[in-house]
């Protein structure tokens, strides 16, 4: 007496884990068990609708393996996983592993969809389509060979946490709004604008190829022609692959000579006087604007935009918060969410205005963690406040503040270079990194937090005392 069972070949439901639990609770061998559901001459029926009397241990290196074979095209993975899960409930070897022929198996199947799910995350190019909501929308159009949609789609979801996207595949299409990914049928490739971004992609693809070293074969292998169609890149390929060696041959005629003799120190003196690159920004304005194209730390991936500092460019104060926040993030200013909104209250009451400061953050991207349709604040970790002292140090040179007000334990941080806890040392004035003197307060942002009311009302009262002193103290002549 035989078994067949009828499961769609893109299992979402975890149809194949409740069948085959059934099955080997009921103690039937594999070889009992058609799971291409077609049936035979010897076949009864389908599975038993309860569990039987056994209980099933699965252990975690089969779940692990199992989860990454399932999304696999072929249907005998089902035949094959079943056979796998008899022998480790029978403690027959580990057919999890790749000394076993079926382990090696199942682990090809494995690789087979990582690479796949790789291919997604790699030639996926989205194209701009009009908004539904306050954030921008995109659609892409992919066609794996396996049914990968689900597990690729949480790469895209915390890459592009801040946009809306769809991806379309022929099995599945996952949509991704305000925080949340879904997913429904797939169908036909949609009807996809062209993006004006196409044009300035396939020129820097243009500029970055290089003929010496291209490699058909690998080329072909890591980027194959199925994916090309759906890839704005590629037309280029068949031009620059025909001009190819003529490219070469142009790059060795214009390879460097050698020196002649006393070159050297002609160069060293030209260079001296040639101006800054423009890496290096001469002004403040120049800093703003390489700081928007800042790619120091990976913050950058997934915020809207780099939010600089603002205001007073001669300003003798100088306001330091921890970073950007969900509001500051879309609207590009520092200091306009709700922290903000009770900086500027404090501000009023203890006389400062705000347009004669320099506000600005230590960190220049907001960090945070989607949940649903909220973007929830994350503390910068010690690397990221150290890649972006760079535009902070920047800020500090071009403004020259006679006083820098450290609002927080991360700002602290980043203009004194010690990490010590902030209770002790809110108050105090210390030596910051830029040779200047940095006044500890709390943020804005620790009082909304903080949850006993009384407590809350002192750290505010803090707060005000501190602007009020360093307002004073930023007044005053600078030692010398």
């Amino acid at each position: 007496m035989s078994f067949a069972a009828r499961l769609p070949l893109n299992d979402t439901d975890g149809l194949w884990r409740d069948a085959a639990r059934r099955a080997l609770s009921h103690g039937l061998p594999p070889d009992r068990i058609d799971w291409t559901g077609e049936g035979g001459l010897f076949s009864s029926g389908p599975l038993p609708d309860e569990p039987g009397p056994k209980e099933i241990k699965v252990t975690k290196a089969f779940l692990d393996l199992a989860t990454r074979v399932l999304p696999h095209r072929d249907p005998k993975k089902y035949d094959l996983l079943y056979q796998a899960l008899w022998r480790i409930d029978r403690r027959d070897g580990d057919p999890t592993l790749q000394a076993d022929p079926l382990g090696r198996q199942l682990q090809m199947m494995a690789k087979n969809v990582g690479r796949d799910i790789h291919k997604m995350h790699a030639f996926v190019r989205f194209r701009e389509l009009p908004p539904v909501s306050n954030r921008r929308n995109f659609a892409a159009w992919f066609e794996p060979e396996h049914f990968i949609t689900r597990p690729a789609s949480s790469f895209f979801a915390r890459r592009f946490a801040d946009m809306d996207w769809m991806i379309a595949t022929p099995e599945e299409t996952a949509t991704f709004r305000s925080g949340k990914v879904t997913f429904g049928p797939g169908g036909a490739r949609p009807d996809l604008p062209e993006d004006a971004s196409e044009e300035l992609w396939a020129t820097y693809f243009a500029n970055i190829f290089n003929p010496a070293r291209i490699k058909l074969n690998a080329m072909r292998s890591e980027m194959p022609k199925k994916y090309w169609k759906n890839m704005p890149e590629t037309a280029l390929i068949p031009d620059m692959l025909a001009d190819a060696e003529a490219r070469v041959a142009r790059m060795h005629e214009a390879g460097a000579s050698r020196p002649r003799a006393g070159a050297a120190t002609i160069s060293t003196r030209y260079r001296a006087a040639m101006p800054v690159a423009p890496d290096l920004p001469e002004t403040l304005d120049e800093a703003h604007q390489a700081a928007l194209h800042c790619r120091r730390c990976g913050l950058c991936e997934a915020a809207t935009r780099t939010v600089f500092g603002e205001g007073n460019p001669r300003a003798r104060l100088m306001v330091v918060g921890e970073q950007p926040g969900d509001q500051e993030d879309l609207q590009g200013r520092v200091f306009v969410g709700p922290a903000g909104q009770l900086l500027r209250s404090v501000m009023a009451e203890a006389g400062v205005e705000p347009e004669n400061l320099w506000l600005t953050n230590a960190v220049k991207h907001f960090k945070f963690a989607p949940r649903g349709k909220q973007r929830l604040h994350q503390n910068p970790n010690r690397g990221e406040i150290e890649a972006c002292r760079w535009w902070l140090g920047l800020e500090l040179a071009f403004v020259k503040p006679r006083l820098t007000l450290a609002m927080g334990r991360s700002a602290a941080f980043a203009l004194t270079g010690d990490d010590a806890p902030l209770t002790a040392r809110r108050g105090r004035i210390e030596s910051g990194l830029h040779e200047g003197e940095v006044l500890i307060t709390w943020h804005p942002s620790a009082i909304l937090r903080q949850p006993d009311p009384l407590r809350a009302a002192q750290m505010r009262a803090e707060l005000t005392e501190d602007l009020a002193r360093a307002l004073q103290l930023s007044d005053q002549p600078a030692v010398s």
